[in-house]
């Protein structure tokens, strides 16, 4: 009896600590990102300062990946003219060779390129020890603070309401820090 109890108290344990070094630090600095684009150009993140950015890094032929990618191409087109961008780089081995025949399979209205999965791991803060559960999803904000971030194994998140969840994370950052309206003065407040 008295080992069963110590084998239990040993699982609760390291259950803690294995959360507490799966948990990332929000909200947070954002560190600079590079993508590598199939046309050997690179896009930085910081060339968004000003706009929520959804970054997402995926493998192109997961289906969890492939289905979030469809909700963020969605979302890209609505929200796109209010201030959201999409940036996604594939991480899986070779990511570069396939990131041309994703991006034309999937028709993506934002930058699509490869990393190596050690930088996705370091940008998002999870511990490379453990493996990553795909898509791995970051929000950043119009200052450059990353403000949420998700993994797919995340069933609070990426479940049967997923696009919805993706919806409010955006309309939240959207309406949070946005640009003054022409015309309002700074610090002024609208009446309804």
């Amino acid at each position: 009896m008295v080992k069963h109890r110590l084998t239990l108290s040993a699982l609760a344990i390291l259950s803690v600590v294995a959360a507490a070094v799966h948990a990332a630090n929000l909200p947070r600095q954002s560190q600079e990102l590079t993508v590598g684009l199939d046309d050997g150009r690179k896009v930085l993140l910081s060339q968004y300062k000003g706009k929520v950015v959804a970054v997402c890094f995926i493998l192109t032929t997961c289906p969890h990946c492939q289905k979030t990618i469809g909700f963020l191409t969605k979302a890209q087109k609505e929200f796109g003219p209010r201030g959201f961008q999409v940036l996604a780089s594939a991480i899986e081995q070779d990511a570069a060779a396939h990131v041309a025949g994703f991006i034309k399979q999937f028709n993506t209205p934002f930058p699509v390129g490869s990393n190596d999965g050690m930088i996705a791991l370091e940008w998002m803060q999870h511990p490379p020890m453990l493996g990553p559960h795909m898509p791995m999803l970051a929000f950043v904000d119009r200052q450059g603070n990353v403000r949420a971030q998700f993994e797919g194994d995340d069933e609070k998140f990426f479940n049967d309401r997923q696009e919805q969840n993706l919806r409010s994370q955006i309309e939240a950052l959207l309406k949070d820090g946005a640009p003054a309206k022409k015309g309002t003065p700074t610090g002024a407040t609208a009446k309804k």
